[in-house]
Protein backbone atom coordinates (compact mmCIF):
# COMPACT_ATOMS: atom_id res chain seq x y z
CA UNK A 1 0.00 0.00 0.00
CA UNK A 2 1.37 3.28 -0.97
CA UNK A 3 1.10 6.22 1.60
CA UNK A 4 -0.52 9.58 1.02
CA UNK A 5 2.03 12.09 0.71
CA UNK A 6 -0.25 15.00 2.47
CA UNK A 7 0.03 14.43 6.41
CA UNK A 8 -2.45 17.31 7.16
CA UNK A 9 -4.67 15.79 9.20
CA UNK A 10 -8.47 16.41 7.89
CA UNK A 11 -11.38 17.18 10.07
CA UNK A 12 -12.53 14.02 12.24
CA UNK A 13 -15.92 12.64 11.25
CA UNK A 14 -17.77 11.51 14.42
CA UNK A 15 -18.05 7.81 15.41
CA UNK A 16 -15.80 5.75 17.04
CA UNK A 17 -11.70 5.77 16.59
CA UNK A 18 -10.03 2.13 17.70
CA UNK A 19 -6.92 3.51 18.26
CA UNK A 20 -3.76 1.56 19.08
CA UNK A 21 -1.44 2.52 21.86
CA UNK A 22 1.95 1.88 22.79
CA UNK A 23 3.22 -1.92 23.81
CA UNK A 24 5.99 -0.75 25.86
CA UNK A 25 7.83 2.34 24.94
CA UNK A 26 5.58 4.98 25.06
CA UNK A 27 7.19 6.28 21.78
CA UNK A 28 5.82 4.00 19.69
CA UNK A 29 2.59 5.89 18.87
CA UNK A 30 1.94 7.86 15.59
CA UNK A 31 1.27 11.36 15.03
CA UNK A 32 -2.41 10.41 14.08
CA UNK A 33 -3.31 8.51 16.90
CA UNK A 34 -2.41 11.44 19.66
CA UNK A 35 -3.97 14.10 17.16
CA UNK A 36 -7.45 11.95 17.16
CA UNK A 37 -6.91 10.70 21.18
CA UNK A 38 -6.41 14.99 21.75
CA UNK A 39 -9.80 15.96 19.68
CA UNK A 40 -12.08 12.97 21.17
CA UNK A 41 -14.64 14.22 23.58
CA UNK A 42 -14.66 10.71 25.21
CA UNK A 43 -11.63 8.16 25.46
CA UNK A 44 -12.06 4.40 26.73
CA UNK A 45 -9.48 2.87 28.61
CA UNK A 46 -9.02 -0.42 29.97
CA UNK A 47 -7.77 0.88 32.59
CA UNK A 48 -7.06 4.78 33.17
CA UNK A 49 -4.09 4.45 35.78
CA UNK A 50 -2.61 2.98 32.86
CA UNK A 51 -3.23 5.45 29.98
CA UNK A 52 -2.82 8.33 31.93
CA UNK A 53 0.93 8.09 31.97
CA UNK A 54 0.34 8.07 28.39
CA UNK A 55 -2.11 11.27 28.17
CA UNK A 56 0.97 12.86 30.98
CA UNK A 57 3.43 12.63 28.48
CA UNK A 58 1.26 13.99 25.52
CA UNK A 59 -1.02 16.24 27.40
CA UNK A 60 -4.33 14.71 26.51
CA UNK A 61 -7.02 16.12 28.82
CA UNK A 62 -10.03 14.27 27.01
CA UNK A 63 -12.79 13.08 29.49
CA UNK A 64 -11.95 9.26 30.03
CA UNK A 65 -14.38 6.31 30.93
CA UNK A 66 -13.49 2.95 32.52
CA UNK A 67 -13.90 0.13 29.82
CA UNK A 68 -12.81 -3.50 30.32
CA UNK A 69 -14.03 -6.91 30.13
CA UNK A 70 -16.07 -6.57 33.59
CA UNK A 71 -18.61 -3.72 32.68
CA UNK A 72 -17.91 -3.72 28.50
CA UNK A 73 -22.19 -5.26 28.02
CA UNK A 74 -23.11 -2.86 31.33
CA UNK A 75 -21.73 0.44 29.59
CA UNK A 76 -22.63 -0.51 26.02
CA UNK A 77 -26.08 1.75 26.06
CA UNK A 78 -24.37 4.25 27.71
CA UNK A 79 -21.26 4.49 25.00
CA UNK A 80 -23.66 3.89 22.48
CA UNK A 81 -25.91 6.82 23.36
CA UNK A 82 -23.07 8.93 23.52
CA UNK A 83 -21.81 8.24 19.47
CA UNK A 84 -25.16 8.67 18.79
CA UNK A 85 -24.85 12.19 20.21
CA UNK A 86 -22.43 12.82 17.15
CA UNK A 87 -19.46 12.94 19.55
CA UNK A 88 -15.87 11.57 18.86
CA UNK A 89 -15.23 8.46 20.47
CA UNK A 90 -12.08 6.88 21.05
CA UNK A 91 -11.65 3.40 21.78
CA UNK A 92 -7.72 1.95 23.67
CA UNK A 93 -6.73 -1.08 25.40
CA UNK A 94 -3.82 -0.91 28.04
CA UNK A 95 -1.23 -1.68 25.11
CA UNK A 96 -1.46 -2.72 21.46
CA UNK A 97 -4.67 -2.74 19.06
CA UNK A 98 -7.81 -2.49 20.73
CA UNK A 99 -10.33 -5.51 20.52
CA UNK A 100 -7.36 -8.08 19.41
CA UNK A 101 -7.18 -10.18 22.96
CA UNK A 102 -8.77 -6.95 24.14
CA UNK A 103 -11.99 -5.47 24.93
CA UNK A 104 -13.69 -3.86 22.11
CA UNK A 105 -15.41 -6.16 19.93
CA UNK A 106 -18.87 -6.46 21.70
CA UNK A 107 -19.07 -2.35 21.14
CA UNK A 108 -17.70 -2.79 17.91
CA UNK A 109 -20.39 -4.74 16.79
CA UNK A 110 -23.05 -3.31 18.24
CA UNK A 111 -21.73 0.12 16.64
CA UNK A 112 -21.74 -1.43 13.05
CA UNK A 113 -25.40 -2.61 13.88
CA UNK A 114 -26.30 0.71 14.89
CA UNK A 115 -24.56 2.38 11.38
CA UNK A 116 -22.16 4.38 13.66
CA UNK A 117 -18.83 4.94 11.94
CA UNK A 118 -16.18 2.79 13.25
CA UNK A 119 -12.57 3.80 11.65
CA UNK A 120 -8.90 2.35 12.76
CA UNK A 121 -6.00 4.09 14.05
CA UNK A 122 -2.87 1.76 12.56
CA UNK A 123 0.20 1.44 15.20
CA UNK A 124 1.61 -0.40 18.20
CA UNK A 125 1.03 -4.81 17.28
CA UNK A 126 2.56 -7.56 19.41
CA UNK A 127 1.48 -9.99 16.91
CA UNK A 128 3.67 -8.39 14.12
CA UNK A 129 6.49 -7.01 16.10
CA UNK A 130 6.95 -10.88 17.00
CA UNK A 131 6.25 -12.30 14.09
CA UNK A 132 8.63 -9.59 12.11
CA UNK A 133 11.88 -10.47 14.26
CA UNK A 134 11.06 -14.24 14.00
CA UNK A 135 12.82 -15.55 10.88
CA UNK A 136 10.08 -17.86 10.55
CA UNK A 137 7.13 -17.65 7.90
CA UNK A 138 5.31 -14.54 7.30
CA UNK A 139 1.78 -16.39 7.35
CA UNK A 140 1.06 -16.98 10.63
CA UNK A 141 -2.19 -18.12 12.43
CA UNK A 142 -2.84 -15.97 15.66
CA UNK A 143 -4.29 -17.57 18.94
CA UNK A 144 -4.34 -15.12 21.46
CA UNK A 145 -4.69 -16.35 24.66
CA UNK A 146 -4.96 -20.40 25.64
CA UNK A 147 -7.59 -21.55 27.43
CA UNK A 148 -7.10 -22.64 31.65
CA UNK A 149 -7.32 -26.38 31.30
CA UNK A 150 -4.57 -28.46 30.59
CA UNK A 151 -6.98 -30.91 28.39
CA UNK A 152 -8.42 -27.86 26.68
CA UNK A 153 -4.99 -26.61 25.87
CA UNK A 154 -3.78 -30.14 24.70
CA UNK A 155 -6.52 -30.48 22.27
CA UNK A 156 -6.24 -26.95 21.18
CA UNK A 157 -2.36 -27.75 20.49
CA UNK A 158 -2.81 -31.00 18.92
CA UNK A 159 -5.23 -29.22 16.22
CA UNK A 160 -2.30 -26.41 15.58
CA UNK A 161 0.29 -28.68 14.85
CA UNK A 162 -1.45 -29.74 11.63
CA UNK A 163 -1.63 -25.94 10.03
CA UNK A 164 1.26 -25.22 8.26
CA UNK A 165 2.15 -21.60 9.55
CA UNK A 166 3.60 -19.56 12.00
CA UNK A 167 1.73 -20.13 15.41
CA UNK A 168 1.72 -16.70 17.74
CA UNK A 169 0.15 -16.84 20.98
CA UNK A 170 -0.28 -14.72 24.15
CA UNK A 171 0.65 -16.09 27.61
CA UNK A 172 1.51 -14.55 30.66
CA UNK A 173 5.06 -15.57 31.94
CA UNK A 174 3.70 -17.11 34.90
CA UNK A 175 2.07 -19.51 32.81
CA UNK A 176 4.75 -20.12 30.43
CA UNK A 177 6.11 -23.53 32.49
CA UNK A 178 3.06 -25.10 32.23
CA UNK A 179 2.76 -24.95 28.47
CA UNK A 180 6.27 -26.31 27.96
CA UNK A 181 5.38 -30.06 27.98
CA UNK A 182 2.49 -29.79 25.72
CA UNK A 183 4.60 -28.22 23.00
CA UNK A 184 7.82 -30.50 23.50
CA UNK A 185 5.03 -32.98 22.36
CA UNK A 186 3.07 -31.25 19.74
CA UNK A 187 5.73 -29.14 18.16
CA UNK A 188 8.93 -30.84 18.51
CA UNK A 189 10.37 -30.45 14.92
CA UNK A 190 9.90 -26.61 14.74
CA UNK A 191 11.64 -23.81 16.16
CA UNK A 192 10.16 -20.81 18.91
CA UNK A 193 10.44 -17.44 19.48
CA UNK A 194 9.86 -16.22 23.05
CA UNK A 195 9.12 -12.42 22.86
CA UNK A 196 9.90 -10.59 26.95
CA UNK A 197 8.85 -7.31 27.24
CA UNK A 198 8.90 -6.07 23.78
CA UNK A 199 10.00 -2.45 23.66
CA UNK A 200 10.96 -2.20 27.05
CA UNK A 201 13.61 -1.88 29.18
CA UNK A 202 14.04 -5.55 29.27
CA UNK A 203 13.71 -6.35 26.05
CA UNK A 204 14.46 -10.16 25.50
CA UNK A 205 13.91 -12.37 22.74
CA UNK A 206 14.59 -16.67 23.71
CA UNK A 207 15.08 -19.02 20.60
CA UNK A 208 15.64 -22.29 20.44
CA UNK A 209 13.99 -25.77 19.23
CA UNK A 210 10.84 -26.92 20.29
CA UNK A 211 12.19 -30.35 21.70
CA UNK A 212 15.04 -28.33 23.54
CA UNK A 213 12.75 -25.92 25.77
CA UNK A 214 13.27 -26.59 29.43
CA UNK A 215 11.19 -25.19 31.91
CA UNK A 216 12.24 -22.23 33.18
CA UNK A 217 14.07 -22.01 36.64
CA UNK A 218 13.63 -18.18 37.51
CA UNK A 219 10.70 -16.71 37.36
CA UNK A 220 10.20 -14.62 33.94
CA UNK A 221 7.98 -11.54 34.14
CA UNK A 222 5.15 -9.54 32.44
CA UNK A 223 3.21 -10.43 29.39
CA UNK A 224 5.05 -13.32 26.48
CA UNK A 225 4.26 -13.11 23.10
CA UNK A 226 5.40 -16.65 21.25
CA UNK A 227 5.95 -17.64 17.92
CA UNK A 228 6.44 -21.51 16.80
CA UNK A 229 7.95 -21.77 13.48
CA UNK A 230 6.08 -23.46 10.25
CA UNK A 231 6.45 -27.17 9.67
CA UNK A 232 10.07 -28.31 8.83
CA UNK A 233 9.06 -29.74 5.29
CA UNK A 234 13.25 -31.01 4.97
CA UNK A 235 12.07 -34.76 4.30
CA UNK A 236 15.38 -35.75 3.07
CA UNK A 237 17.45 -34.79 6.24
CA UNK A 238 17.32 -39.10 7.06
CA UNK A 239 14.51 -42.07 6.13
CA UNK A 240 15.63 -44.15 9.38
CA UNK A 241 14.54 -42.86 12.80
CA UNK A 242 17.38 -41.11 15.33
CA UNK A 243 17.41 -39.99 18.53
CA UNK A 244 15.12 -37.46 18.74
CA UNK A 245 12.34 -39.08 17.06
CA UNK A 246 13.09 -42.17 19.31
CA UNK A 247 12.76 -39.52 22.60
CA UNK A 248 9.72 -38.13 20.98
CA UNK A 249 7.54 -41.30 20.34
CA UNK A 250 8.62 -42.92 23.59
CA UNK A 251 7.42 -39.53 25.68
CA UNK A 252 4.38 -39.31 23.15
CA UNK A 253 3.27 -42.71 23.56
CA UNK A 254 2.29 -41.98 27.20
CA UNK A 255 -0.50 -39.96 26.18
CA UNK A 256 -1.05 -40.20 22.10
CA UNK A 257 -2.48 -43.19 20.07
CA UNK A 258 0.23 -44.53 17.82
CA UNK A 259 -1.81 -42.91 15.07
CA UNK A 260 -1.47 -39.74 16.26
CA UNK A 261 2.49 -39.76 16.61
CA UNK A 262 2.95 -41.81 13.25
CA UNK A 263 0.83 -38.64 11.44
CA UNK A 264 3.08 -36.16 13.61
CA UNK A 265 6.34 -37.61 12.71
CA UNK A 266 5.61 -38.68 9.03
CA UNK A 267 4.26 -35.39 8.51
CA UNK A 268 7.21 -33.68 8.53
CA UNK A 269 10.17 -36.70 8.36
CA UNK A 270 10.43 -39.33 5.31
CA UNK A 271 10.57 -41.82 7.60
CA UNK A 272 7.93 -44.76 6.90
CA UNK A 273 4.93 -45.55 8.76
CA UNK A 274 6.47 -49.24 9.30
CA UNK A 275 9.04 -48.04 11.33
CA UNK A 276 7.45 -45.67 13.30
CA UNK A 277 4.40 -48.28 13.73
CA UNK A 278 7.74 -51.08 14.86
CA UNK A 279 9.77 -48.97 17.13
CA UNK A 280 6.28 -48.31 18.86
CA UNK A 281 5.51 -51.86 19.28
CA UNK A 282 9.10 -52.60 20.76
CA UNK A 283 8.10 -50.04 23.26
CA UNK A 284 5.32 -51.15 24.02
CA UNK A 285 6.96 -55.18 24.36
CA UNK A 286 9.41 -53.86 26.39
CA UNK A 287 7.29 -52.72 29.30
Amino acid sequence: MIPQNDIKFRELKHGLYVVSTPIGNLADITFRAIEVLKNSKYILCEDTRVSKKLFDKYNIKSNLISYHKFNETKNLKKIIDILKSQKIVSLISDAGTPSISDPGRILIKECIKKKIEVFPIPGASAVTSAVSISGFSDKYYFIGFFPEKEKEIKDQLNILSNINSSIVFFISAKKINKIIKPLNLFFFNREIVICREISKFYEEFIRTKVDQLKPFEKNLKGELTVVISEKNNNKNVSNNLNESDKKYIKKMSKSLSIKDITNFISANRNISKKEIYNYYLKLKNEK
